[in-house]
């Protein structure tokens, strides 16, 4: 089944179109991506190892995330990627927005959960990752300067880096 985004304009006003994913969206246009990142009670980040399959950045790690898909909230995304991803269950209260980044064709919402997980109970979603770390702040610094982060990931960190470093402690 195709996927749908909605599509949105240079300062995030919805526009009255979808694009099906994959797709390569007219100038102007952006859609929604979601970016979660996961912290445990032992302050630990999780990571997840993308599938020597996928098309972009096989075999390199990453933290949660995807498009938002039509008709969806920004919240509702993430919480869903989330679960399917990880088989984390996080409630609204338990996730916390951070901030959107810019990119080409994307507004990407970047949001936090923190809280208890037991490390053991990651459940991976099939055919699009096939491991999982939890991770130390300088566990995940020198997983980025030994090039293991898929790009886009390795850029966000390098924009949050600040605001990862007291919450990763």
């Amino acid at each position: 089944m195709a996927e749908y985004w909605d599509l949105y304009d240079n300062d995030r006003n919805k526009l009255e179109r979808t694009q099906i994913r994959g797709e390569i969206l007219e100038e102007g246009t952006f859609h929604v991506v979601v970016s979660v990142w996961t912290v445990n009670h032992q302050n630990k980040l999780l990571m997840t190892l993308r599938s020597a399959e996928k098309e972009l950045y096989p075999n390199l790690w990453e933290n949660t995330s995807g498009s938002v898909v039509h008709g969806e909230s920004s919240l509702k995304a993430a919480l869903r990627e989330l679960k399917e991803e990880t088989g984390i269950e996080a409630s609204e209260e338990e996730i916390t927005f951070v901030g959107t980044a810019r990119k080409a064709a994307s507004f990407v919402d970047i949001y936090l959960v923190k809280k208890h997980i037991d490390p053991d109970s990651i459940i991976l979603q099939q055919g699009e990752t096939v491991d999982y770390r939890w991770v130390t702040f300088s566990e995940l610094e020198e997983m980025d300067s030994q090039g293991l982060l898929a790009f886009p990931i390795s850029f966000r960190f390098q924009q949050l880096r600040e605001f990862f470093k007291p919450l990763l402690a």
